[in-house]
């Protein structure tokens, strides 16, 4: 469990979140809000990319900064995660201090890439990736590392349809919690709970039918 209690979060003197507290239970959970509402500060703050200012976030009741490993971070754009020429070196680069042989990484990789039909893309130069491709060898290369919790911010966001549906196919696929931030409001609603962040605060928490509501009230 992630659980996030009175955190706030303050840059170069301006608020950026205030006053946060939740306990994130839910295989699924999505976060909405509008642009410059705080979404993706706070989910950064979840795996510590954001330090807290004030107030914890805790995963398996312990502090973030004690277990970052347990919560993969996919990136809007998957250019800011992809680091190595080919495919293959790039899933395997976050194992290479892991104390794991050569051989064990590549299987590793390997089963990833059959388990979700992208052996083919191996041997590819990743940044000849298309933009979805690029978006699924993202995810793999934090799946490689078996976090148990996985954030996404705006997964769907430079997608076709087509892509769209190969990145909601392989997440149905997962295991792990899935902590997604999204403008897809189809998306958002086959979550199991939706988080609204407004103007920096948690303000409302629920089933999505009810939030996504919520969510169009104040866009009026």
């Amino acid at each position: 469990m992630i659980e996030i209690v009175s955190a706030s979060l303050m840059k170069n003197g301006r608020t950026i979140l205030s006053d946060l507290s939740a306990k994130l239970t839910e295989r699924r959970i999505g976060i909405i809000g509008h642009n410059g509402s705080g979404k993706s500060s706070f989910v950064k703050m979840l795996n510590g990319l954001e330090p807290c200012t004030t107030g914890q976030v805790k995963v398996g009741g312990a502090d973030v900064s004690e277990h970052r490993a347990r919560v993969g971070f996919v990136f809007q754009n998957p250019d800011n995660q992809l680091v190595m020429p080919l495919v293959e070196e790039d899933i395997a680069f976050g194992l290479k201090k892991s104390g794991l042989s050569k051989a064990e990484i590549k299987a590793r990789s390997d089963a990833l890439l059959e388990k979700f039909n992208l052996s083919h893309l191996r041997e590819r130069l990743t940044h000849e990736l298309s933009g979805g491709e690029k978006q699924l060898i993202a995810l793999i290369g934090v799946l490689i590392m078996q976090p148990e919790h996985i954030i996404l911010d705006e997964p769907t966001t430079l997608l076709d349809l087509r892509n769209r549906a190969m990145l909601i196919s392989m997440l149905d696929k997962l295991e792990q919690q899935l902590i997604i931030v999204s403008h897809d409001l189809d998306l958002m609603a086959q979550m199991d709970r939706l988080l609204l962040i407004h103007e920096g605060r948690l303000h409302a928490d629920g089933a999505p039918t009810e939030i996504i509501q919520t969510y169009r009230d104040l866009s009026c």
